[in-house]
């Protein structure tokens, strides 16, 4: 089987580890945003995408089809974040922006405890939620979804991982951040989501 090229439609240098881990041993060449003039060597300054979507799999969705209408490719896009209870649901589709500045891990994280601290607790009941959409060239598309639940602590914890994972604690007591790439991708929401795609383009033949 020829394979199959597919723009992973993320600059998050975590992320594409993780879909370049989940798509080993599959006829597929993922090329990262970074990495696309290798493969369109002409290709233009593409801007991000207005994510204004009101859920993750929404957001998933409008950055596909808008990468794949840039550049003709095959688009897997993410959407992901944290969800927690005594914050009716925030930061959600805010995660990576919720101190105000996308990306920024030491803010996010900073207003996270403060936050959750202002509602008189320190041990919040939380869940990681994934989306992932790819978008064909033709434009068909498929859809899967991942959540992994947890609670957040004050207390930073591990090396690894990124975002929220050095405050996210599973029920054995270790963060995400203290857990192995490999034990990371058997129980996060992205491996879920991540394993439930590769399952569905088994089963449609794609690869």
């Amino acid at each position: 089987m020829d394979e199959k090229m597919i723009l992973i439609a993320t600059s998050n240098a975590g992320k594409v580890r993780e879909m370049e881990r989940a798509f080993e041993g599959l006829p597929v060449r993922l090329v990262p945003l970074s990495r696309i003039r290798e493969v369109l060597p002409d290709a233009g300054e593409i801007e991000e995408p207005i994510e204004d979507g009101a859920t993750f799999l929404e957001n998933a969705r409008i950055k596909a089809h808008y990468y794949r209408e840039r550049t003709g490719l095959a688009a897997l896009a993410d959407d992901s974040g944290l969800s927690v209870e005594v914050l009716d649901g925030a930061p959600g589709v805010f995660s990576a922006r919720y101190a105000g500045v996308h990306g920024d891990d030491a803010a996010n994280n900073a207003k996270l405890i403060a936050d959750i601290r202002a509602r008189g607790t320190e041990n919040a009941a939380a869940a990681y939620h994934c989306a992932l959409v790819l978008v064909f060239e033709d434009g068909r598309e498929l859809g899967a979804e991942g959540t992994c639940t947890g609670f957040i602590r004050p207390e930073a914890r591990g090396t690894g991982g990124f975002g929220y994972d050095p405050h996210f604690y599973r029920a054995d007591g270790r963060s995400m951040a203290e857990l192995s790439r490999e034990e990371k991708h058997e129980i996060s929401h992205r491996g879920a989501a991540l394993d439930m795609m590769k399952q569905l383009l088994m089963e449609r033949g794609v690869v």
